[in-house]
C-alpha cells in the first residue's frame, strides 16, 4: 500500500479531510503520550472535529515506555473502547508513539488502519514515515515489530513550537543522515541551516525535501531487502549507543545517538572506502558544537560491539553489517566490518569528540 505524505500548515484540517476520505465505519481512537496530551492535543481538538470525537488512549512518554506493558495497555483500551477491524487509530506524538501505535494497530484483530501525526522533528523525518513499527524488548531497540504502512502521514511544523532545542537537534541528526545519502550539495545545505533558530515556516520546505529522500528509497524497497538498507547509515553504532545508555539508566535521544553514530560510520567509510577526511572533520566539529560529547571509554568497547552483534541488519551470528559511504550520495550496502576496525573507529571517534 502506498503511503500518503501530507505537508501542511493546517494539520487539523488535513486530519479531518484524511479521516473523511478513509471513512471508517468503526470507532476512531487517538493514541498519544502524556506530554503530547497536555501540550498538543488540546490545540488540535480546538480545530479538528475528528480529534474532538475520538477516544483518547494515553501512555507514558519516553522511549523506555515503548514496551510490552504499554502495548498491552493500548490493546486493552481498544478492546474496552469497542474497537473493531473497521476502526481507525491516529498516532499523535513523537517516534515512540508512532512506532508502538503502528505496531498496536497492525496486530490488533490482525490489523486496523492508522494515520500518523508526528509532533516532533525526529518523528516527522524518521519514525512516522516508511512503515517500520515496533517495541523495545530485553533492553534492545525495536527488537519486535512489523513493516506496516500508515494510510497517511500528516507532517506539519505547527506544533514544533512546543519542542525544546534538544528535540529539534534530535530530528536534525536524522536529517543530516538523509543529506549524506542524497549528495554533498544536500549535506552542505543542511550543515548551513540553523535548526536551533526555531523558524518553523522556513523548516517545512526543508523538511519536505529531506523526507523525500526517505520516501524515494522506501518506495523502491519497502521491506529492507536492498536499497532501503542505506537508511541504516549511522544506525549500527547508534543503536549500540542507545542500548549502552539505557543499560546505564541514562538514555540518550535517538537522534543524538544517530548523530554520534554517523561519525563512527564516516570514520569507517574513510578507513574502508576513502571517504573525504575534510568532510568527516567538518562534521565532527559540528557534532561536538551541537551535541557535545558521548562519555564512552575503551572499557565500553566490548559491550558496544556485543550490542552491534544483536543488530537486525546482521545476516549471520558473527558478522557486523554496516551501511557506509564512499562519498555523499555513494552508498556501500552490506559492509562487513571486523571488530578490530570497529575498535579503531571508536578510538578515533573519542579523539574527535571528547
Amino acid at each position: 500500500m502506498s503511503q500518503q505524505l501530507i505537508f501542511t500548515d493546517s494539520p487539523a484540517l488535513e486530519l479531518d479531510r484524511v479521516v473523511g476520505d478513509i471513512d471508517p465505519t468503526g470507532r476512531i481512537f487517538i493514541l498519544t503520550d502524556d506530554h503530547t496530551a497536555s501540550l498538543v492535543l488540546p490545540r488540535l481538538s480546538e480545530e479538528s472535529y475528528i480529534a474532538r470525537q475520538a477516544q483518547v488512549i494515553t501512555i507514558p512518554s519516553g522511549d523506555v515506555n515503548k514496551s510490552l506493558d504499554s502495548l498491552a495497555h493500548i490493546w486493552d483500551c481498544l478492546v474496552d473502547g469497542g474497537a473493531t477491524r473497521k476502526s481507525l487509530m491516529v498516532n499523535l506524538g513523537g517516534g515512540m508513539v508512532t512506532d508502538i501505535g503502528g505496531f498496536a494497530a497492525s496486530t490488533f484483530k490482525r490489523g486496523i488502519r492508522f494515520v500518523n501525526m508526528p509532533t516532533t522533528l525526529l518523528a516527522a523525518v524518521d519514525a512516522s514515515v516508511g512503515g517500520k513499527t515496533g517495541i523495545n524488548f530485553h533492553g534492545l531497540k525495536n527488537e519486535i515489530g512489523v513493516f506496516s504502512q500508515a494510510d497517511a502521514v500528516i507532517i506539519s511544523t505547527t506544533y514544533f513550537d512546543t519542542l525544546p532545542v534538544e528535540e529539534l537537534l534530535s530530528g536534525y541528526g536524522e536529517m543530516l543522515k538523509h543529506g549524506l545519502l542524497e549528495s554533498l550539495d544536500s549535506f552542505n545545505k543542511l550543515m548551513a541551516y540553523d535548526v536551533t533558530a526555531r523558524d518553523m515556516k522556513a523548516l517545512l520546505p526543508i523538511l519536505e525535501e529531506n523526507v523525500d529522500v526517505k520516501r524515494r528509497v522506501v518506495e523502491e524497497d519497502s521491506t529492507e531487502r536492498g536499497l532501503r538498507k542505506a537508511l541504516n547509515l549511522g544506525h549500527t553504532p547508534a543503536h549500540a549507543f542507545e542500548s549502552w545508555a539505557m543499560h546505564r539508566q541514562k538514555p540518550i535521544p535517538h537522534g543524538y545517538a544517530v548523530a554520534f553514530g554517523l561519525l563512527v560510520d564516516l570514520i569507517l567509510s574513510h578507513m574502508l572506502y576513502g571517504f573525504d577526511s575534510a568532510v568527516l572533520r567538518r562534521y565532527a566539529s559540528t557534532l561536538r558544537e551541537l551535541y557535545g560529547t558521548l562519555p564512552i571509554t575503551c572499557s565500553d568497547y566490548d559491550a558496544l560491539i556485543d550490542y552491534m552483534h544483536h543488530d537486525k541488519k546482521n545476516v549471520s551470528g558473527t558478522d557486523i553489517n554496516f551501511s557506509l559511504l564512499e562519498a555523499p550520495g555513494k552508498v556501500h550496502l552490506d559492509s562487513i566490518v571486523p571488530e578490530d576496525k570497529i575498535r579503531q573507529a571508536l578510538d578515533i571517534f573519542r579523539d574527535l569528540v571528547q
